[in-house]
């Protein structure tokens, strides 16, 4: 087995926000990896006394826990249990019902002997690599099918469009939308190998086209995790148009998870 992680924060002076895990039971019967990409707020009160990287642990310590320990529970009863036990750590002192709470992306994955099971929520990405070397990317697209005029202003984002219908879904403190979440399985002698990655590591494919998620796949498993954080940090430092709006951050947390079971 072969497992490899980079976390990067996109500003040293700031706490990285995004959170990985890899879990390998003892009796060497599967796993699971988990990938969130906490979500920051702009400036100002947003209900909560915690920061965003208090959140990704929490909520990431809890799926990475219940994932291997409730390995008959299907992946959004997982994230549902996981939020419903982050929010109950918070909720007394804290306003969940704010649109700013604390909040994440998710790509959960677990693999047995059996299947390769696959939950991905809002715009961090899963490839599955085939053992023919094609790969897959399970992505939830919802944020990125908006129209732009639609995100130009973040009060609008957060009002109207952050968790709601016609719009698009984070993990925060509600656990039904688990249910929302991009799910599947696949046979297990289908996956020879899977990536995890936030935004700020997809990047190289969709913001700056450097390549194709095969591309992208392969870059990760040739050249290793690190060197596709490096190749985006280049192209970001490279980009003329920094700071546009449709650009977002200069740069961003990144994350890498590598797996071949």
């Amino acid at each position: 087995m072969r497992t490899e992680l980079i976390t990067e924060p996109g500003d040293p002076t700031r706490a990285n926000e995004d959170f990985a895990a890899i879990a390998v039971p003892a009796s060497g019967q599967g796993g699971s990896l988990v990938v969130l990409d906490g979500v920051t707020p702009p400036a100002g009160p947003y209900g909560c006394r915690h920061p965003v990287a208090w959140f990704t642990a929490c909520l990431g310590g809890a799926l990475t826990e219940l994932s291997v320990s409730q390995g008959d529970l299907p992946l959004p009863d997982v994230l549902a249990r996981a939020i419903s036990r982050t929010a109950s750590t918070h909720a007394p002192i804290c306003d969940l019902s704010h649109p700013r709470t604390p909040q994440a992306t998710v790509v959960l994955a677990r693999w047995s002997p059996r299947s390769v099971e696959y939950l991905v929520l809002s715009d961090s990405a899963l490839l599955l690599e085939g053992p023919d070397g094609s790969v897959t990317a399970v992505l939830d697209d919802r944020l990125a099918r908006l129209p732009r005029s639609s995100l130009a202003s973040a009060a609008l984002t957060d009002t109207a469009l952050r968790n709601k219908e016609g719009g698009f879904f984070t993990a925060a403190a509600d656990p039904s939308v688990a249910a929302r979440a991009v799910t599947g399985a696949v046979p297990r002698e289908e996956v020879r190998a899977l990536a995890a990655l936030t935004d700020g590591a997809t990047r190289w494919v969709d913001r700056f086209g450097a390549g194709d998620w095969a591309g992208c796949f392969r870059v990760v498993r040739k050249e290793g995790a690190r060197a596709l954080v490096e190749r985006v940090r280049t192209l970001e430092r490279a980009d003329p148009v920094q700071g546009h709006p449709r650009r977002g951050k200069r740069h961003d947390d990144a994350t890498v998870v590598y797996v071949e079971p």
